[in-house]
């Protein structure tokens, strides 16, 4: 039918049977009331699934961070440890240099190395973020981007 006149296939489409009869079926009442309770039981069943997995996440992410706090209480009873084992390594390579040395720079250079080895700034951040994510989840508002953010800022700490 490549070649067919596009007049002549209208006016066979037209003389087929039904062509031309508009008919609409409509729900009677019977019918959308079913259908209507189908519809807000499947939006119930939704709603309870999302509320369901929303508890179990909840349970999941202070079960995560309470685990967080005790790594970082951990950390911290070993930070001593850790900050004297740098400072004698540090003296055991300061005396074999055995070379001449500006004391008051090399004093100032390592004051300043030192201090980067203070951790207490990240503690106190680290148990901020924890504390609002907590908030946060204990919210009532859908706040999925907040914690996304506020989960970022936890692990640069």
């Amino acid at each position: 039918y490549a070649d067919a006149d596009e007049t002549e296939l209208m006016k066979m489409a037209i003389r087929m049977p039904d062509t031309m009869k508009i008919e609409r079926d409509e729900i009677d009442e019977n019918d959308w009331v079913q259908i209507q309770t189908v519809i807000e039981e499947a939006l119930q069943n939704i709603l309870n699934f999302r509320k369901d997995e929303g508890m179990s996440l909840e349970k999941e992410f202070q079960l995560r961070i309470g685990n967080i706090r005790q790594y970082m209480t951990e950390a911290l009873a070993l930070d001593p440890e850790r900050v004297q084992a740098i400072k004698d390594r540090l003296q055991t390579a300061i005396s074999e240099l055995k070379v001449n040395v500006d004391e008051n720079r090399f004093e100032q250079e390592l004051i300043y190395y030192l201090e980067k080895l203070d951790i207490t700034e990240e503690k106190v951040r680290l148990t901020n973020h924890l504390d609002y994510f907590l908030e946060t989840i204990n919210g009532t508002e859908a706040n999925g981007r907040k914690l996304g953010f506020i989960t970022q800022e936890m692990g640069r700490e």
